[in-house]
């Protein structure tokens, strides 16, 4: 029995039986192959690299039509990579006097090329590495197995573990093939974690050497409600484990039970509970769990789980579904978070060093007009079926909101111009994510509608802690005393222009910090649907003052660690039978 400890990411417990992804450059075979199979091996190889050249060729062909010819560049330059005779004459010959069947001969002479270039220490070089590694995965993918070809096999849900997986491959797995994920990089707030919550599986991420303790088929527990796996348990962990998850699982059940229930607290003070999402089906999960809206629609997760751009219309019809589900009730839409993500850093000819630092969200949406444009034309044009308001992603700068704005308003001139009913008065307003929008919320709440801080990326940029990254998930908190600081100035700076601030981060649905929030001043949360009963319960125990008091307490606190003491202490007083699993957390 082997126990490895990761960063919980979608809570639940299950046991299953292992399924490796993305395991094409780690385990490759490797075998010596009798004189008669050399000319059948060798063309092995050269099936999979013609399959490999025609994925690459429709990609580029995509990418163009949807980005331009300059960004579809890259894979033509992978195309011609392929095609290239020092590259395929080498593996043909290891192939034909080693008598290494193709696998080998395709990662040895990839491992000669990527140390060749590796050894000029030229950041030019560096980035062909990178293309190396891809078309090394691409290869051997066609050569050992489709990971869709060893989905389509399972005869039953597996446990999915990999080094790492996309948002596009958790979505296309999703239920009937996965009954939980484990990866070895990520964190609690990446797109792939969210992803997992919305499918509603059990996920640990940041899991160190996952994939090399693993063998497909191997019976493993995955916890994620403390991100624990455990490879091969005996008896005594399988039981202990399963006994926890039904504890878990019967007091989601009994708080379902009071999803009906109006989120008020003690003292008559209404708490609007919101769901994130990120399809127009998660809305009826929202409603379930007894939300009042959705405050975030994550719409990225259109392009992020697909591999083309939707066009306006899919988009619009996206959008105004969920419009139709809501039936009048609030919903945001955020706008594009692109640019940080594997979907367009593989675009880019020279993908970004930092790109977390670099051409992201609203930056990306301003600098692709077209994209923008197409969004925001099939944003409008939904909004004739219902209320919507239109929140931007990432504004660090008020040009950068003045600009969105500009463009938002020659869209709607357009769509005048061209008949199409639309909302003429959209409520407009920004996410607070970095420290600049917090610290100069005065400012914005002269030009935005409303405020929704976003503190996944906020205590991400203040904290200087990057929050996919498991080497530093410790340092990651919104537990900090200067998180809290900004978090209470935005506040204070609606509160002042009467405008509306809500938080939408991963934090408004853990319940350790509901009073906290509350006792702050915010009267609008949106969370993940599956927290709402959770969060509803520990809003309707207690009261506006009790909040306000434990507020001040931490307020004058300068250690995360007495902060997070302090809220976990005084969630268990509340009601220790429901809270204590949470506040243990």
């Amino acid at each position: 029995m082997e126990i490895i400890r990761g960063i919980a990411a979608s809570p639940g417990t299950v046991v299953g039986k292992a399924l490796l992804l993305g395991a094409a450059e780690t385990h490759v075979p490797r075998r010596t192959i009798p004189p008669r199979q050399v000319e059948p091996e060798q063309q092995r190889f050269h099936a999979a690299v013609q399959a490999a050249i025609a994925d690459l060729g429709g990609l580029r062909q995509r990418t163009e039509a949807q980005l331009g010819a300059e960004t579809a560049k890259i894979f033509s330059f992978h195309e011609g990579m392929l095609q290239d005779p020092s590259l395929i004459d080498p593996i043909l010959g290891l192939i034909a006097g080693e008598r290494l069947n193709a696998e080998a001969a395709v990662h040895e002479r990839f491992e000669q090329l990527i140390g060749q270039f590796r050894a000029f220490k030229s950041d030019v070089f560096e980035q062909k590495v990178d293309d190396l590694i891809d078309l090394r995965r691409r290869v051997l993918g066609k050569l050992m197995g489709e990971e869709e070809d060893r989905l389509a096999r399972l005869t039953e849900p597996a446990v999915i573990i990999a080094h790492e997986l996309t948002p596009s491959q958790a979505a296309a797995v999703g239920h009937g093939k996965a009954l939980a994920f484990v990866t070895e990089s990520g964190g609690l707030t990446g797109h792939v974690s969210i992803v997992f919550r919305a499918l509603g599986l059990p996920a640990v991420v940041g899991c160190p050497k996952a994939a090399e303790s693993v063998q497909d088929g191997d019976e493993v527990i995955v916890d994620g409600d403390t991100g624990v796996m455990i490879v091969r348990p005996d008896a005594q962990a399988r039981e202990e484990c399963l006994r926890r998850g039904e504890q878990a699982r019967r007091l989601r059940s009994a708080l379902a039970e009071n999803a009906g229930l109006e989120a008020v607290t003690r003292d008559g003070t209404r708490i609007q509970l919101l769901g994130n999402i990120e399809f127009p089906e998660e809305v009826t999960a929202v409603l379930r769990n007894g939300g009042d809206g959705v405050g975030l629609f994550r719409t990225e997760f259109l392009f992020l789980t697909s591999d083309q751009a939707p066009d306006e219309e899919a988009q619009y019809q996206a959008y105004r579904r969920t419009i139709e589900l809501l039936d009048g009730r609030a919903c945001t839409i955020r706008t594009l978070d692109l640019g940080a993500d594997k979907w367009t850093q593989a675009m880019l000819h020279e993908p970004e060093r930092n790109p977390f630092l670099g051409l992201r969200s609203i930056r990306y949406s301003l600098q692709n007009q077209p994209m923008f444009k197409t969004q925001l034309r099939a944003v409008l044009r939904a909004s004739a079926h219902g209320p919507v308001k239109i929140m931007f992603p990432l504004v660090s700068t008020l040009m950068e909101l003045r600009q969105a704005r500009l463009i938002l308003r020659d869209v709607m001139e357009e769509l005048d111009e061209e008949g199409i009913a639309h909302d003429r008065r959209p409520r407009v307003g920004i996410m607070i994510e970095v420290p600049s929008a917090a610290l100069m919320a005065r400012t914005f709440a002269a030009e935005a509608d409303f405020f929704s801080i976003g503190t996944n990326d906020l205590v991400q940029y203040t904290l200087a802690v990057d929050r996919g990254n498991e080497r530093v998930a410790s340092l990651y908190t919104a537990a900090s005393p200067a998180v809290l600081q900004l978090v209470k100035n935005v506040i204070r700076a609606g509160r002042h222009a009467g405008i509306d601030a809500s938080l939408c981060g991963e934090i408004a649905g853990d319940p350790v910090f509901t009073m906290l929030l509350l006792g702050m001043g915010l009267r609008t949360l949106s969370m993940v649907p599956a927290q709402i009963p959770v969060v509803k319960r520990v809003v309707r125990t207690v009261d506006i003052g009790l909040c306000e008091r434990l507020a001040r307490r931490v307020g004058s606190f300068d250690s995360e660690r007495q902060i997070h003491t302090t809220l976990r202490d005084e969630l268990r007083k509340l009601d220790p039978a429901n809270f204590g699993g949470w506040a243990a957390a």
